[in-house]
């Protein structure tokens, strides 16, 4: 599952939006998370693979320009995802483990999140878009993706009538579904640099000895 073009790009191809009405709800979503500096949300994240139970996981997601990202899970307790803009660690307490790898190559399923907060010309990356009201205030944006060398097949997301995410479903090739959905998002809100700064915790491994 590899790496970002994923959610922010979607918003950015209203250009090939039929609808009038979405392509206005797609430049007003793309505006608001272009001009964030930071962001601040709480997530639900469920992941099933073919043939496999759903593993289901929480917590507290922290963005920064450019590209920093933490991902501090309430469930499980301790687990953390954390991108300091060039690399990105993954911390496992239940083996007291860490790795790392490059932010740009890297297959976590996480990655393309870090990119929400980018001004990225994604245009190309999709075909298909639809929209779709969902209950009163709600859409529902559909899109396949435009490119066979990406790990996803399709992509959904929900926007709220002010132009918040809500929720977010990335279909894979191999049939596995990664379902997010956002809640108490905060723009802008003060986040200290050393957040995502990735420190070993004590008596923890780093992967490769590194």
């Amino acid at each position: 599952m590899k790496p970002f073009r994923l959610i922010i790009g979607l918003l950015a191809v209203s250009a090939f939006a039929a609808d009038p009405g979405l392509d206005e709800l797609l430049k007003s979503v793309e505006s608001r998370y272009n001009h964030a500096k930071t962001l601040q949300v709480l997530f639900k994240e469920q992941y099933t693979q073919p043939g496999k139970a759903t593993l289901s996981e929480s917590g507290l997601l922290m963005l920064r320009k450019p590209l920093r990202m933490r991902w501090d899970y309430s469930q499980p307790k301790g687990k953390l995802v954390l991108s300091d803009g060039t690399n990105l660690w993954v911390y496992n307490p239940a083996t007291n483990r860490a790795e790392k790898m490059s932010l740009k190559q890297t297959e976590d399923m996480r990655a393309p999140l870090a990119f929400l907060l980018g001004k990225l010309n994604f245009q190309k990356e999709f075909r298909n878009l639809k929209g779709t009201k969902e209950g009163l205030y709600d859409t529902r944006i559909t899109a396949e993706s435009n490119s066979e060398n990406l790990p996803y097949s399709a992509v959904e997301f929900v926007v709220t009538h002010d132009s918040h995410i809500k929720e977010v479903k990335i279909t894979y090739y191999d049939k596995a579904v990664l379902n997010l959905t956002f809640d108490q998002e905060r723009i802008d809100p003060p986040l200290d640099a050393k957040l995502f700064q990735f420190q070993l915790p004590p008596g923890a491994q780093m992967e490769g000895g590194q």
